[in-house]
């Protein structure tokens, strides 16, 4: 069995952690920090970034750029760029995605089970539109587990 990851997936920054040795060890993301901005921008030449590299270039592409997803998950809000439309669940998928990779590449080895957190005031919907993101990201989500509880563990 392969190492089962942690995201918070947060509304403004995300964090990737693995259990190492009995200790909970946060994954850096490529640049070194140990949260990654809760950001996707579709490019002008069709290509997609995800977290420190969209946050950077926001200010010269806000219509391009998408944060704060989480507030809309379990809703039936779209983002839509260059006439496709995205659900809150496809873009929170693109961030996972970003984290998996990391982790996977942190780790070097493939990692498809993950737990992730949410707020404890959540809806069903809500819990089953992140859990729907994770799949959508390629993880195999064992539980969704609230933010708090995350905390205390």
């Amino acid at each position: 069995m392969g190492k089962i990851i942690g995201i918070d997936l947060g509304t403004t920054n995300s964090c990737v952690a693995v259990m190492e040795g009995g200790e909970p060890a946060v994954i850096p993301n490529p640049e070194g920090a140990r949260t990654t901005p809760s950001v996707v921008a579709f490019q002008k030449d069709g290509q997609r970034v995800v977290g420190q590299v969209a946050k950077r270039q926001a200010v010269a592409n806000p219509d391009r750029t998408v944060s704060s997803i989480k507030r809309h998950m379990g809703s039936d809000y779209k983002v839509e760029i260059d006439g496709k439309k995205y659900s809150p669940q496809e873009i929170s998928a693109m961030i996972l995605a970003k984290l998996k990779s990391d982790a996977e590449s942190y780790l070097g080895t493939k990692v498809t089970d993950a737990v992730i957190t949410c707020p404890a005031y959540f809806t069903d919907s809500q819990r089953q539109a992140t859990k729907d993101a994770g799949k959508i990201a390629g993880l195999n989500v064992l539980r969704i587990i609230n933010e708090p509880t995350a905390a205390a563990l």
